[in-house]
């Protein structure tokens, strides 16, 4: 008699593979093909999601955009919560005030952009002065000063003004992404009170992939947080030594510091330009080197020094793949792919780099935190 506690005989062709360790996802290997082949059909596959989500960035960019407003704002159904209120008060509390924030900052974006078309025509003179100097002093230096006329008249702050006005009479399709980021954030608040015990149970499958994404949430959280806050304090200063530097449109130049604030990178020179140009027609040379350089010591003091050392690094990636994920996904997802640009990249490393420890490697490349790098499991064998 065969006793069934002992293991049975495996033939030759039955092999039993034992079961994958938590820590090592399993792989799955293209069999018959070779290494560069393999690779090629990973990047083909890559490049073909890219092209898709290109195509669906009306949806893709307003969506994810509803998510991380969520993932923001969640600590405030998190607290209603922890006082007793229901779940479905709470939620909607929640996204009430993310729709009352979204609300005011578009409206507070679209004043700015009206005060700037209503004054920046007023400076024509005195941007033709300028532009008659500079081609003065280029013909003394016998610089070619051909094309020059073509260049003021594209440039001009009327030119200017009318790009603007262009640029907000197209209310369609701005009203069409806020439609569908308010329709989105309704029902995402509609999965907030299970969202915490779904993750769990995902988590109890997979440690790894929810830890990963629980991180991403706290990390993106974060991100939004601190660029708020900082924003908000980096314009107040801004916009105070404009005033005293008497140029005009101040508090307009503190707003638009604050909006572009969200753009990483290069939302820093956006906010200066305008205010620096209007210096320069209205004070002269002096003053905007003066609003330069108050912009600049004032962005690297707060960015740079007291931000990090008051909450951390809260990027999660190195400024190289942070100035690429802004070019990318701001060709895949349009203008508002600026904005979620990191964000975006965030979720696809804790999808595909954190919650995998074959990818340890990878993570040490791409991530701003060593320290939290050399800290993760790494796959046996690598």
């Amino acid at each position: 008699m065969t006793n069934p506690d002992t293991p049975k005989a495996t033939s030759p062709g039955d092999v039993r593979m034992p079961p994958p360790s938590p820590l090592r996802p399993v792989s799955v290997a293209v069999a018959g093909l070779p290494r560069y082949v393999t690779i090629m059909l990973g990047v083909a596959v890559t490049l073909g999601v890219v092209l898709l989500m290109h195509q669906f960035a009306g949806v893709i960019g307003p969506v994810f955009m509803a998510m991380n407003l969520i993932i923001a704002a969640y600590p405030i159904h998190t607290w209603l919560r922890g006082k007793g209120t229901p779940g479905w008060l709470s939620a909607s509390v929640m996204v009430l005030a993310v729709i009352v924030i979204l609300l005011a900052m578009f409206v507070a974006m679209v004043w700015s952009v009206s005060s700037m078309v209503a004054v920046l025509p007023n400076y024509q003179n005195e941007y033709t002065s300028l532009y008659n100097t500079a081609v003065h002093l280029m013909q003394n230096y016998g610089i070619n000063t051909t094309g020059m006329s073509d260049i003021r008249n594209q440039i001009s702050p009327s030119s200017v003004a009318n790009v603007l006005l262009q640029a907000f009479s197209s209310a369609y399709g701005i009203a069409a992404v806020l439609i569908t980021i308010i329709a989105s954030l309704i029902f995402l608040a509609m999965d907030a009170p299970g969202l915490r015990a779904r993750m769990r149970i995902a988590s109890s499958d997979f440690p790894q992939l929810g830890h990963a994404l629980a991180e991403f949430s706290s990390g993106v959280r974060r991100y939004w947080v601190t660029t708020t806050i900082f924003g908000a304090i980096i314009a107040v200063l801004d916009g105070v030594a404009l005033f005293f530097l008497g140029v005009p449109l101040a508090v307009v130049w503190a707003l638009l510091s604050f909006l572009t604030n969200y753009i990483p990178n290069i939302g820093f020179v956006i906010g200066l330009i305008p205010p620096a140009l209007l210096a320069l027609l209205g004070g002269g040379w002096k003053l905007m080197l003066i609003v330069i350089a108050i912009y600049c010591v004032l962005n690297f003091v707060i960015q740079a020094i007291i931000a990090p050392r008051i909450i951390g690094e809260s990027v999660g990636v190195t400024p190289t793949v942070s100035f690429v994920s802004l070019l990318l996904w701001g060709w895949v997802l349009g203008a508002i792919g600026t904005l979620v640009a990191l964000p975006m990249t965030l979720l696809l490393k804790s999808l595909f780099v954190d919650s995998d420890p074959g990818a340890h490697w990878l993570g040490a490349l791409i991530s701003s935190d060593l320290k939290d790098v050399q800290n993760r499991p790494k796959a046996r064998g690598a």
